[in-house]
């Protein structure tokens, strides 16, 4: 008998107490523009710089939903529960179905940093990936010295397992306020299904979050 295995994701949203992880939409271009101009992002991406309407568009109607329908990964928008404002990105990309595995990446607008949206925006994905999903591994890969998006890496209990030495072009401002390219090294993380054990969370502060549809 022939087994079949599914090789996109499902189009759903993820809910925890206060965000909500959805597909994008026409109205979050405006925000989605701020956002991905913010120095820390033009930094730390390969994002197009400047970013354009035109750009948001092409990825709120082409990019993003290609992502998922042919079968590479899928793409969240956050916001949060209360306000519907966009909070950042999360981007689960470079999907293996053989394997299960997937790698993920994740933005934050600026406003919303140091509130713990990346933490469990990320974690609450890799509790649907795992428990819905049937995956078996997560991978993320981060700028040596991106140390934000590491501490997210380590709150949500990713193991790192090495360095990809000079692996990764970052970009750098200079006194004359434009952009240079910087090559940089890339620390490899994972979080595997068992790394997620319920009681370990609640030591750490982390809630569970079991809502999507």
């Amino acid at each position: 008998m022939e087994l079949r295995m599914t090789t996109t994701f499902p189009s759903i949203s993820i809910s925890t107490d206060r965000l909500v992880l959805r597909a994008f939409e026409e109205a979050d271009i405006p925000a989605f523009v701020e956002m991905m101009n913010d120095e820390l992002v033009v930094a730390w991406t390969s994002v197009p710089h400047p970013y354009t309407p035109h750009d948001a568009e092409d990825w709120v109607r082409r990019i993003a939903p290609a992502e998922r329908t042919d079968g590479r990964g899928i793409v969240f928008a956050v916001t949060e529960f209360l306000t519907q404002r966009l909070v950042g990105i999360v981007h689960l990309h470079s999907t293996d179905w053989r394997t299960r595995a997937t790698e993920v990446a994740y933005v934050t607008a600026p406003w919303a940093r140091g509130e713990g949206y990346a933490t469990e925006s990320v974690l609450a994905v890799a509790q649907w990936l795992f428990g819905d999903r049937g995956f078996e591994r997560l991978e993320l890969r981060t700028a040596a010295d991106n140390t934000a998006s590491q501490q997210v890496a380590q709150k949500i209990g990713c193991i790192s397992e090495g360095v990809l030495r000079n692996a990764w072009i970052a970009r750098s401002q200079t006194e004359t306020g434009a952009w240079t390219d910087v090559r940089t090294d890339l620390i490899v993380w994972s979080l595997l299904p068992e790394d997620l054990d319920a009681d370990q969370m609640a030591e750490a502060g982390l809630s569970t979050y079991a809502d999507w549809s």
